[in-house]
């Protein structure tokens, strides 16, 4: 069942779902509009010729920072990590998707390629994976609303929420863009 904007509004009113930052006013009808933060995790594009997925690789990414009011391009084609300035916490028994604004993705902007999904027990910063398939840069803000998150509620809460051990949970309590940990895998 997808929550409706009154039933998230009660969840995190009760402390069920924890954002923070919170806008009550960045409520939609089955979603809350989150916002970008500063960091960006940009490829060192110069200093690797491939990515390894078996192989840790130092400096395959830098980070960049921006102010507010500052802009970030992000050229065409291009595909850089950011973060939701919201920190979100889960219950054992919501899951969530995020998703980009309709506004955006008519300007071309992409704010994941695979990662929408938000398992239950998740907690921290979300990583954006952002991509302009557009033919024209499109500048990105701090704070700027840049995609929506909907929230579902499973039949029973998980038995093993993210971040338990022995999932492999990688990327529990983020709070800024955290580069892939694939390679963990081998």
């Amino acid at each position: 069942m997808l929550l409706s904007d009154k039933s998230i509004k009660e969840a995190i009113k009760a402390g069920r779902i924890a954002i923070k930052p919170y806008f009550e006013d960045c409520i939609q009808p089955s979603s809350i509009d989150v916002h970008l933060d500063s960091k960006f995790l940009l490829f060192n594009k110069s200093q690797h010729a491939v990515i390894d997925v078996r192989q840790k690789q130092e400096g395959l990414m830098r980070t960049v920072e921006i102010k507010e009011g500052e802009p970030f391009i992000l050229h065409p084609g291009e595909f850089v990590l950011g973060s939701t300035l919201e920190w979100i916490k889960m219950p054992n028994d919501i899951a969530a998707r995020i998703e980009g604004k309709s506004s955006l993705g008519r300007l071309g902007l992409l704010i994941h390629s695979t990662a929408g999904y938000v398992d239950p027990g998740w907690e921290g910063n979300l990583t954006l994976e952002l991509s302009n398939v557009s033919p024209l840069p499109i500048t990105l803000y701090y704070k700027m609303k840049i995609g929506q998150i909907s929230f579902t509620q499973m039949s029973t809460p998980v038995d093993k929420p993210y971040g338990s051990k022995g999932l492999g949970s990688h990327y529990q309590g983020q709070k800024v863009p955290v580069a892939s940990k694939f390679y963990e895998e081998f």
